[in-house]
């Protein structure tokens, strides 16, 4: 993990490397941003067939990045997701999507996008652990 300017860029190999110039996630402001990730094998390369299977091993790329920081999917706040077929994929995308959370579910954006040879990418935003609320402001 490296730092710079109070962000600390997270590295796994548990997930695939970075294609350009970016970080598999950063830590800042109490928070875990993570890169968009495909379904990319981070061993193999390997692309599964289908969106259902896409979508699972997405989300366990995404499941490594957030276990680097000692973070599960129960500390993700927003995920963000892109569909290269929204319509046709939507159903079996929110399958596979229903066995990696769990209520309450974070928030989540779906979008149709044109992706390079993949039908899905995501991202997620995660809460570090720290204390607290604060106490309830007047208002």
């Amino acid at each position: 993990m490296s730092e710079s300017n109070g962000k600390q860029a997270v590295h796994t190999d548990g997930a695939p490397r970075p294609a350009g110039a970016y970080s598999q996630g950063v830590v800042a402001g109490g928070f875990l941003f993570t890169a968009g990730f495909g379904p990319q094998d981070p061993v193999t390369g390997a692309v599964p067939e289908g969106v259902g299977a896409q979508t699972a091993q997405v989300l366990r790329n995404v499941g490594a990045v957030l276990a680097a920081r000692g973070l599960s999917p129960r500390d993700v706040v927003k995920v963000t997701a892109h569909l290269q077929h929204l319509r046709r994929d939507f159903a079996a995308y929110d399958a596979a999507y229903r066995e990696f959370f769990e209520e309450p579910c974070p928030v989540r954006t779906t979008v149709g996008s044109d992706l390079m040879d993949i039908l899905v990418e995501i991202d997620v935003v995660a809460l570090l652990p720290g204390p607290g609320p604060g106490p309830d402001l007047p208002g």
